[in-house]
């Protein structure tokens, strides 16, 4: 097996965030271009957020809250809303290509206290080991102690990328990088961290916006992987080793 490649599409960059269930079929049309372009040179895993198709249902539900049978009408609002956009996202993969494949973290996954505990490695490894290339999804996932919760694409690359040795992971997100005071932070770690003013989107995200992301990326830092986030329309140049901007998490 050659290197695996790990990229988080982020929802930002893969859904409108100001308007509820609209797919940017354009960026990923783009993301996909430059993933075939580069299958040649490595084996892929695809991680895509949530966006604004599944975080209002996610929201409108109280998954994040916990889960009984009041609301169990959630688990299947938020899951069809985030599998609508990854069969996007696939659709557009296989276009240019690429032997891409849905995976569902719903079906294969499962959390404890909001954490994940397993997240069908066994598969994804067998899956690449064919020649496909599995696309996972933020989505809701059955919990051992609130019943069900939402687990992240910040969540689910990270995990992935511990589990299977891989050593950076990209992520495209719209603006590119991390804004503080308006402007791309080049780099973050455990020591800069506590100076930045984060700056997030008015839209609804139930996984604690721009810092719980970046929480999840310290705690991979820590773990010896490091990170690059870039613009959608970096995703090329990332790829094949030439892009230099956005922000690094180390």
């Amino acid at each position: 097996m050659s290197e695996i490649k790990i990229i988080k599409l982020g929802g930002s960059a893969v859904t409108d965030k100001s308007k509820e269930g609209v797919v940017n079929y354009e960026k990923i049309s783009l993301m996909a271009k430059a993933v075939s372009a580069n299958s040649s040179d490595a084996e892929f895993i695809i991680v895509h957020g949530a966006g604004s198709c599944g975080h209002p249902q996610a929201k409108k539900w109280k998954i994040q809250e916990g889960v009984t049978r009041e609301n169990s009408d959630g688990i299947f609002e938020t899951h069809e809303a985030v599998n609508r956009l990854n069969s996007a996202v696939v659709s557009a993969l296989r276009k240019e290509g690429v032997n891409a494949v849905s995976f569902h973290p719903f079906e294969c996954s499962f959390a404890k206290n909001g954490r994940l505990v397993f997240c069908g490695v066994e598969q994804i490894k067998k899956l690449i080991s064919v020649g496909a290339v599995p696309v996972l999804h933020g989505d809701v996932v059955m919990d051992e102690s609130r019943g069900a919760c939402i687990v992240s694409g910040d969540q689910i690359a990270p995990f992935l990328a511990e589990a299977l040795g891989v050593k950076e992971i990209g992520i495209a997100t719209e603006v590119g990088g991390v804004l503080s005071n308006g402007k791309i932070v080049p780099e973050i770690t455990r020591e800069n961290v506590s100076e930045i003013k984060f700056e997030d989107a008015q839209t609804a995200d139930v996984t604690g916006g721009m810092r719980g992301k970046i929480e999840e990326l310290l705690l991979l830092a820590d773990a010896g992987i490091s990170s690059h986030i870039f613009a959608p329309e970096q995703t090329a140049e990332y790829l094949s080793g030439k892009y230099k901007g956005g922000t690094k998490v180390k």
